[in-house]
């Protein structure tokens, strides 16, 4: 097992920081507490950032130019709406992340298929695992699925039927604090679920889902 340098725990913290920094301005965004043209380009950020990122995968630089000015175009048109749905556009967010990456998950359980955490750890491991960590690994699969899951569906029925102040301290303030539990709630389960040879640390499971990420990039 290889331990993490300076750089990255640099990075993470950095990351860390501008995670909490996002979460409690989106918080105030969505209650209404805070500019609204700074909430609402805060709120569509990484949407574009996703839409752009599509484009650049899948089309062209002039698909990818033409495609954002088309983009910004809308936002222009659109934004005295959006800049009055403020809360709505988090709440978007919010659940199509949870429901996507519940589905990222999710579908690697079908059969044929190999459960996302147990492709992590044989990327961080060579390739090969013992019987009892591929069983481990597919059960954190389908929890990781269950919570988001879950997580969006606590989130609409928040959002229809709680003060919007109330829903977002679950999507913006809760959420970082709940994964971070969910983080450390496997960690502890997987203490007394494996032998000392099948434990993994926080870097293996980093180095695999970066392996899987570079295996992504090069076969795009």
């Amino acid at each position: 097992m290889t331990g993490l340098g300076p750089t990255a725990i640099l990075r993470g913290l950095a990351v860390g920081l501008l995670v909490v920094a996002w979460a409690v301005l989106a918080h105030y965004g969505s209650a209404g507490d805070s500019p609204s043209d700074l909430s609402a380009a805060l709120a569509c950020a990484p949407l574009l950032a996703i839409v752009v990122i599509v484009l650049w995968r899948v089309g062209s630089p002039l698909r990818v130019t033409l495609g954002s000015l088309a983009m910004l175009a809308v936002l222009i048109w659109q934004w005295p709406l959006l800049r009055q749905n403020i809360a709505l556009l988090y709440f978007i967010q919010h659940v199509g992340t949870n429901l996507a990456l519940g589905t990222l998950f999710g579908r690697t359980l079908l059969q044929g298929h190999v459960p996302l955490v147990t492709h992590f750890a044989r990327l961080a491991h060579d390739g090969v695992i013992s019987p009892i960590k591929e069983k481990y690994t597919r059960r954190v699969t389908i929890a990781w699925t269950s919570y988001f899951m879950l997580t969006a569906l606590i989130s609409a029925i928040l959002f229809v039927f709680a003060p919007a102040s109330v829903w977002s301290t679950f999507a913006n303030l809760l959420g970082t604090v709940l994964i971070a539990l969910m983080f450390v709630i496997e960690h502890l389960v997987r203490r007394h679920a494996l032998p000392p040879e099948d434990q993994s640390s926080i870097a293996d499971t980093i180095r695999g889902y970066r392996l899987s990420t570079r295996q992504k990039t090069e076969s795009s």
